[in-house]
């Protein structure tokens, strides 16, 4: 039998990103349920992301937190007529593997890429090498600034940018409502990839009138900081990926039903 067989599971991810995991857990034997809670939306304006990149001389460091943002990055540079091959000499950080292949496939070398994908890592990772240093750093509009403060303590030169921004899905509320207003519907997972989707999901779970997750429901979240943001909420995850990916988010819940009934 495959080790998801007959588990329902609630993906709560971006819809444009959610494909690969429902694959994944399809093959294991998974009920898949996508109900996104972000959507991936365009800057208040492009004006600064686009300064910087036809300025991107100035700086010795580029570092993107997400897949998005290179994604941003990419559109960007395609509307400004802007060539990889033609950009000034600049070193690349990527927070997590999924960012790094986005801008290997732009054409972009990677000079630092954190084991951990979290923002604590990327600072550890740029600890020697950024005192007297322009580090541009292009991600999403609202996000932690553990990255531009602690580098300007090491003495960076830190400009941020906002690449996009996540905002909720129109179909969102009505989704959630179809979800969780019969008991025969409820998943027995939900799955959360980022801060945002928790955010998002619980925003609307509240305004929809429920107070608290039905019993029984497995919480499951992509890394500690998701998992921080969750218990915020007042939930503790029961799964936690030891690699903060889809793969090690999808291999430890594969991990934590094996065997159970």
């Amino acid at each position: 039998m495959k080790p998801l067989a007959g588990r329902r599971i609630l993906i709560t991810r971006a819809r444009h990103q959610a494909g690969s995991l429902h694959q994944a857990l399809q093959a294991l034997g998974a009920e898949v349920v996508v109900a996104p809670m972000i959507e991936i939306a365009p800057p208040d304006s492009y004006a600064p992301l686009d300064d910087a990149l036809r300025n991107l001389s100035q700086y010795d460091w580029l570092v993107l937190t997400s897949a998005n943002g290179a994604a941003a990055l990419w559109s960007r540079m395609e509307a400004l007529g802007l060539s990889v091959r033609e950009m000034p000499a600049v070193q690349v950080a990527a927070v997590g593997s999924a960012t790094a292949h986005a801008l290997e496939q732009q054409g972009w070398t990677i000079h630092a890429l954190p084991k951990a994908y979290i923002a604590e890592a990327v600072v550890d990772a740029l600890r020697d090498k950024v005192a007297g240093r322009r580090v541009l750093l292009i991600r999403a509009k609202v996000a932690r600034d553990v990255i531009p403060e602690e580098l300007a303590r090491l003495g960076a030169r830190v400009q941020v940018v906002d690449a996009y921004q996540t905002v909720i899905p129109v179909d969102a509320r009505q989704q959630m409502q179809a979800i969780f207003a019969d008991v025969m519907q409820f998943p027995q997972v939900v799955m959360f990839t980022s801060s945002s989707t928790v955010k998002h999901f619980f925003l609307l779970f509240h305004a929809a009138g429920w107070a608290l997750l039905p019993k029984g429901i497995v919480v499951a979240s992509i890394g500690p900081i998701t998992s921080q943001t969750l218990r915020e909420h007042g939930v503790e995850p029961e799964i936690e990926a030891e690699e903060h990916s889809v793969p090690g988010l999808v291999e430890a819940m594969t991990a934590y039903f094996s065997g159970r009934p």
